[in-house]
């Protein structure tokens, strides 16, 4: 259960006047210094993935890493796509493990932020994710992240606030007020009258971008006018800098693991400080009992065939991987054959959901229509397709009469559909 519905998450900060950290990661050790950070503090924590960092990583790569930390996790863990600049990148993040995403059109005139981040609100709830909208502009100071967002900063304006939150329909909203991207210049002028405004016309959790580097007293006040979640890289990335460059100090031929030392150790004491200093320290275990879970579903499908040639269920099989990879939270997609002959059932198909809220949208959508009116149906016949969720476990008898635990139950039953 530690990977949790990031809305809940920042509902119950934003009642109790606490920030969740979003702490953006971009290796193993980032990784494993935040979950590690958490657990120790006893805190809630998001684990930030910035698309602008993909050039640096491979986003495909590391997700299947950043959801089995969440997972295995002892406190409440949420998944984010930070700063996603379309609806296909926000599509591609869900699929791949997100169970939160930002849709960033703050570049965008208003009406077009409005109508991107509309869009992409509506793939992400209909397959359960929260969804993060920005209004105004947080642009770049100093360091290696500032060069990702140029220009100055515009600050966002409450009534416009106010319209794009019910238009767009976002969990929680990035505000500026102040900050930037990046290392501050000198100590930061905040806005709070501004920020006040914001939170008493809005009344939902709102996100720092730019969290870094600020005074304990800036990040009070802050919280307390309706900050609930605080995004910190910048900070990280130089603590993680600086340990590097002391382990070359003198160069001695140093190897990879030995310049790297530390690295790790130091950005969890950073991260440790965060969670305290923001109030989210000792939260785990409410949280944990008031946050809904984030369970991915499988769906299972067996079947026969009749009349027709290998070649041509293989032909079936390939245009279904290629049809129901492509739809908003569909996770996995297999195909299987059964092992030994004769069986009750030839054919499998096994599609992971993100969530449970998948299933409608997943058999409306018109690639799934489509492929199993063409391709499905007209050659399949005798079909079982059931849903499962994975469930708190339950110790039962087996076969033997020792006691073993399942993990599953029946949430939805698709009778003869795919």
């Amino acid at each position: 259960m530690p990977l949790v519905d990031m809305r809940d998450m920042l509902n119950h900060a934003y009642h109790n006047n606490y920030a969740v950290g979003g702490f953006g990661l971009i290796n193993l050790d980032f990784l494993e210094a935040i979950v590690t950070a958490a657990e120790h503090c006893r805190s809630p924590v998001i684990l930030n993935l910035v698309e602008s960092h993909f050039e640096h990583f491979d986003f495909g790569l590391i997700m299947p890493a950043v959801e089995h930390a969440a997972r295995n996790a002892t406190v409440p863990v949420a998944i984010h796509s930070d700063h996603g600049t379309s609806h296909a990148s926000a599509v591609r993040a869900i699929n791949l493990g997100c169970n939160s995403v930002m849709m960033d059109a703050s570049l965008e005139s208003f009406p077009v932020n409005i109508t991107q981040t509309r869009h992409v609100a509506d793939m992400a709830h209909a397959c359960g994710a929260a969804v993060e909208g920005e209004l105004g502009y947080v642009g770049g100071g100093e360091g290696e992240n500032a060069a990702k967002y140029p220009g100055e900063g515009v600050y966002t304006a409450a009534e416009e606030a106010k319209a794009y939150v019910e238009r767009t329909g976002v969990d929680c909203l990035a505000v500026s007020i102040g900050t930037v991207h990046g290392r501050q210049r000198g100590r930061t002028k905040l806005d709070f009258g501004r920020l006040k405004r914001i939170n008493d016309m809005l009344g939902i959790p709102l996100v720092l971008h730019g969290g870094s580097g600020l005074t304990e007293e800036q990040y009070h006040k802050l919280i307390l006018n309706g900050i609930a979640k605080i995004n910190c890289y910048t900070e990280l990335s130089d603590i993680a800098a600086r340990t590097i460059r002391s382990n070359l100090q003198p160069d001695t031929g140093k190897g990879y693991i030995e310049t790297m030392l530390g690295v790790r150790d130091s950005l969890r004491e950073q991260i440790k400080l965060c969670m305290h200093l923001w109030g989210s320290a000792g939260r785990a275990a409410e949280i944990l009992v008031q946050c809904r879970p984030w369970q991915p579903v499988e769906h299972v499908i067996i079947y026969n065939t009749e009349g027709v040639s290998t070649q041509q269920v293989e032909a079936m099989i390939a245009q279904g991987h290629k049809s129901l990879s492509v739809i908003p939270g569909v996770r996995r997609v297999f195909a299987g054959w059964a092992i030994a002959e004769p069986a009750r059932y030839r054919f499998c198909w096994l599609v992971q959901l993100a969530h449970a809220n998948v299933i409608e949208n997943y058999h409306t959508h018109p690639e799934y229509r489509t492929f199993t009116k063409q391709c499905f149906q007209p050659i399949t016949h005798d079909k079982i397709s059931i849903s499962f969720v994975a469930n708190q476990p339950a110790v039962i008898p087996d076969m033997a009469g020792s006691a073993s635990a399942i993990s599953s139950r029946i949430i939805y039953n698709g009778g003869n559909s795919l």
